[in-house]
């Protein structure tokens, strides 16, 4: 369902579906939001305790924002008060991994009144989130060419695996008057693959198995291939089980994809093996390669956001094929926003130029709102 309008600038949704973009949105946006009919006939109705979680944590890095539910949780208003952002921790819900939390922060963090300073608790890698690993090496290098900035950073403290999590990592993010507009048109071409194998409160042989069944595969497309183990022990483990591949491909014009594989929950009944998970990465990561762009696939959105914000000034950026995820903000930023992005089919020839290119790309346009930080206190 796309936004109407009610009274008092108030955007109205039905249903759960992409909530957190719509509170994100509404937050930078200033405009309030009502979503009703939240899981109204499920038998679980309204919000979910991930999603309760995430509101905290909006109220938490806003100053005045107005929350109201009803008595079932299927009905929402959301009137977002002004960025603040500061030093604060935070317990994320197990239902969801950090990095379902970290994202938002990610895309509000520029334009708090005060740098951000989060201790974020919780489970660091799980199978329907980006990990806080591929926040890191994906999604802030996306950031810093907005910034361009060195002081945004992500720092793993624990590691935690399903169920029970136990890992906390601190997000640091500078303040910004305005974003910068980006041309972005040639992804280049992977010189080298990193990764980091780590195993939590299992035999540490499992992180080398890992290691030696991805490399079987990866080292087939380039030989500059590295992967450290990360053996952690006692609290820094976790409070679960569990182990996962995190790969990183870097391309000569200092493009980053990324990819990632976890173990099933131990009490899953389907076993993962340390060669399935290894395995399983590095197809992952050759499949976004040959998706390929300036921006891993999974921080299209958050590019889409800062060019959009950025300054009164034409921003091209080129992309592997959209995400579902991405398709549908482009049409949340318009609703919040009104802005529009021109986008262009880019095919891949057969000639010899285009070998290797990977798959068809898609090239974004737009020319940004000067979107202006009125929170940043100045100095």
């Amino acid at each position: 369902m796309s936004g109407t309008v009610i009274g008092n600038n108030t955007l109205l949704y039905k249903g759960s579906s992409c909530m957190r973009q719509r509170l994100i949105l509404s937050v930078l946006s200033g405009k309030p939001i009502k979503i009703i009919d939240i899981r109204s006939y499920h038998d679980v109705p309204g919000l979910q305790d991930f999603e309760i979680n995430l509101i905290r944590l909006l109220d938490k890095v806003t100053n005045g924002t107005v929350i109201e539910l009803n008595e079932t949780g299927t009905e929402l208003y959301f009137q977002p008060g002004l960025l603040h952002g500061g030093a604060f921790e935070h317990d994320c819900s197990l239902q969801r991994g950090i990095g379902y939390y970290l994202e938002v922060l990610v895309m509000l963090g520029p334009f708090c009144k005060v740098p951000l300073n989060v201790i974020l608790r919780g489970v660091t890698s799980n199978s329907i989130d980006p990990s806080v690993d591929h926040v890191m090496t994906a999604f802030l290098p996306t950031v810093k060419k907005f910034i361009v900035d060195d002081d945004v950073s992500v720092k793993v403290l624990k590691r935690g695996m399903l169920p029970l999590g136990g890992g906390e990592i601190v997000f640091r993010c500078p303040v910004r008057r305005h974003l910068r507009p980006i041309q972005l048109l040639d992804g280049g071409m992977v010189k080298r693959i990193r990764g980091i194998a780590y195993a939590l409160r299992v035999s540490p042989a499992i992180a080398n198995r890992m290691v030696d069944s991805a490399k079987g595969v990866l080292l087939k497309f380039i030989p500059d291939v590295y992967i450290n183990t990360d053996q952690r022990k006692g609290n820094q483990s976790g409070k679960s089980p569990g182990f996962g591949l995190h790969l990183v491909a870097e391309t000569t014009v200092g493009v980053f994809y990324a990819a990632e594989q976890v173990s099933n929950v131990a009490s899953e009944d389907e076993k993962s093996t340390p060669e399935d998970v290894g395995t399983a990465a590095a197809n992952k990561l050759l499949q976004q390669i040959y998706l390929g762009g300036c921006v891993d696939s999974a921080a299209q959105s958050v590019a889409a956001l800062f060019m959009a914000l950025s300054q009164k000034d034409v921003s091209q950026l080129v992309v592997g094929p959209l995400s579902e995820y991405t398709i549908t903000f482009l049409q949340h930023l318009r609703e919040f926003f009104g802005v529009t992005f021109k986008l262009e089919h880019l095919i891949v020839d057969d000639d010899e130029d285009d070998v290797g290119r990977g798959s068809d790309k898609i090239q974004m346009t737009c020319v940004g709102i000067q979107y202006s930080n009125l929170n940043k206190r100045v100095t």
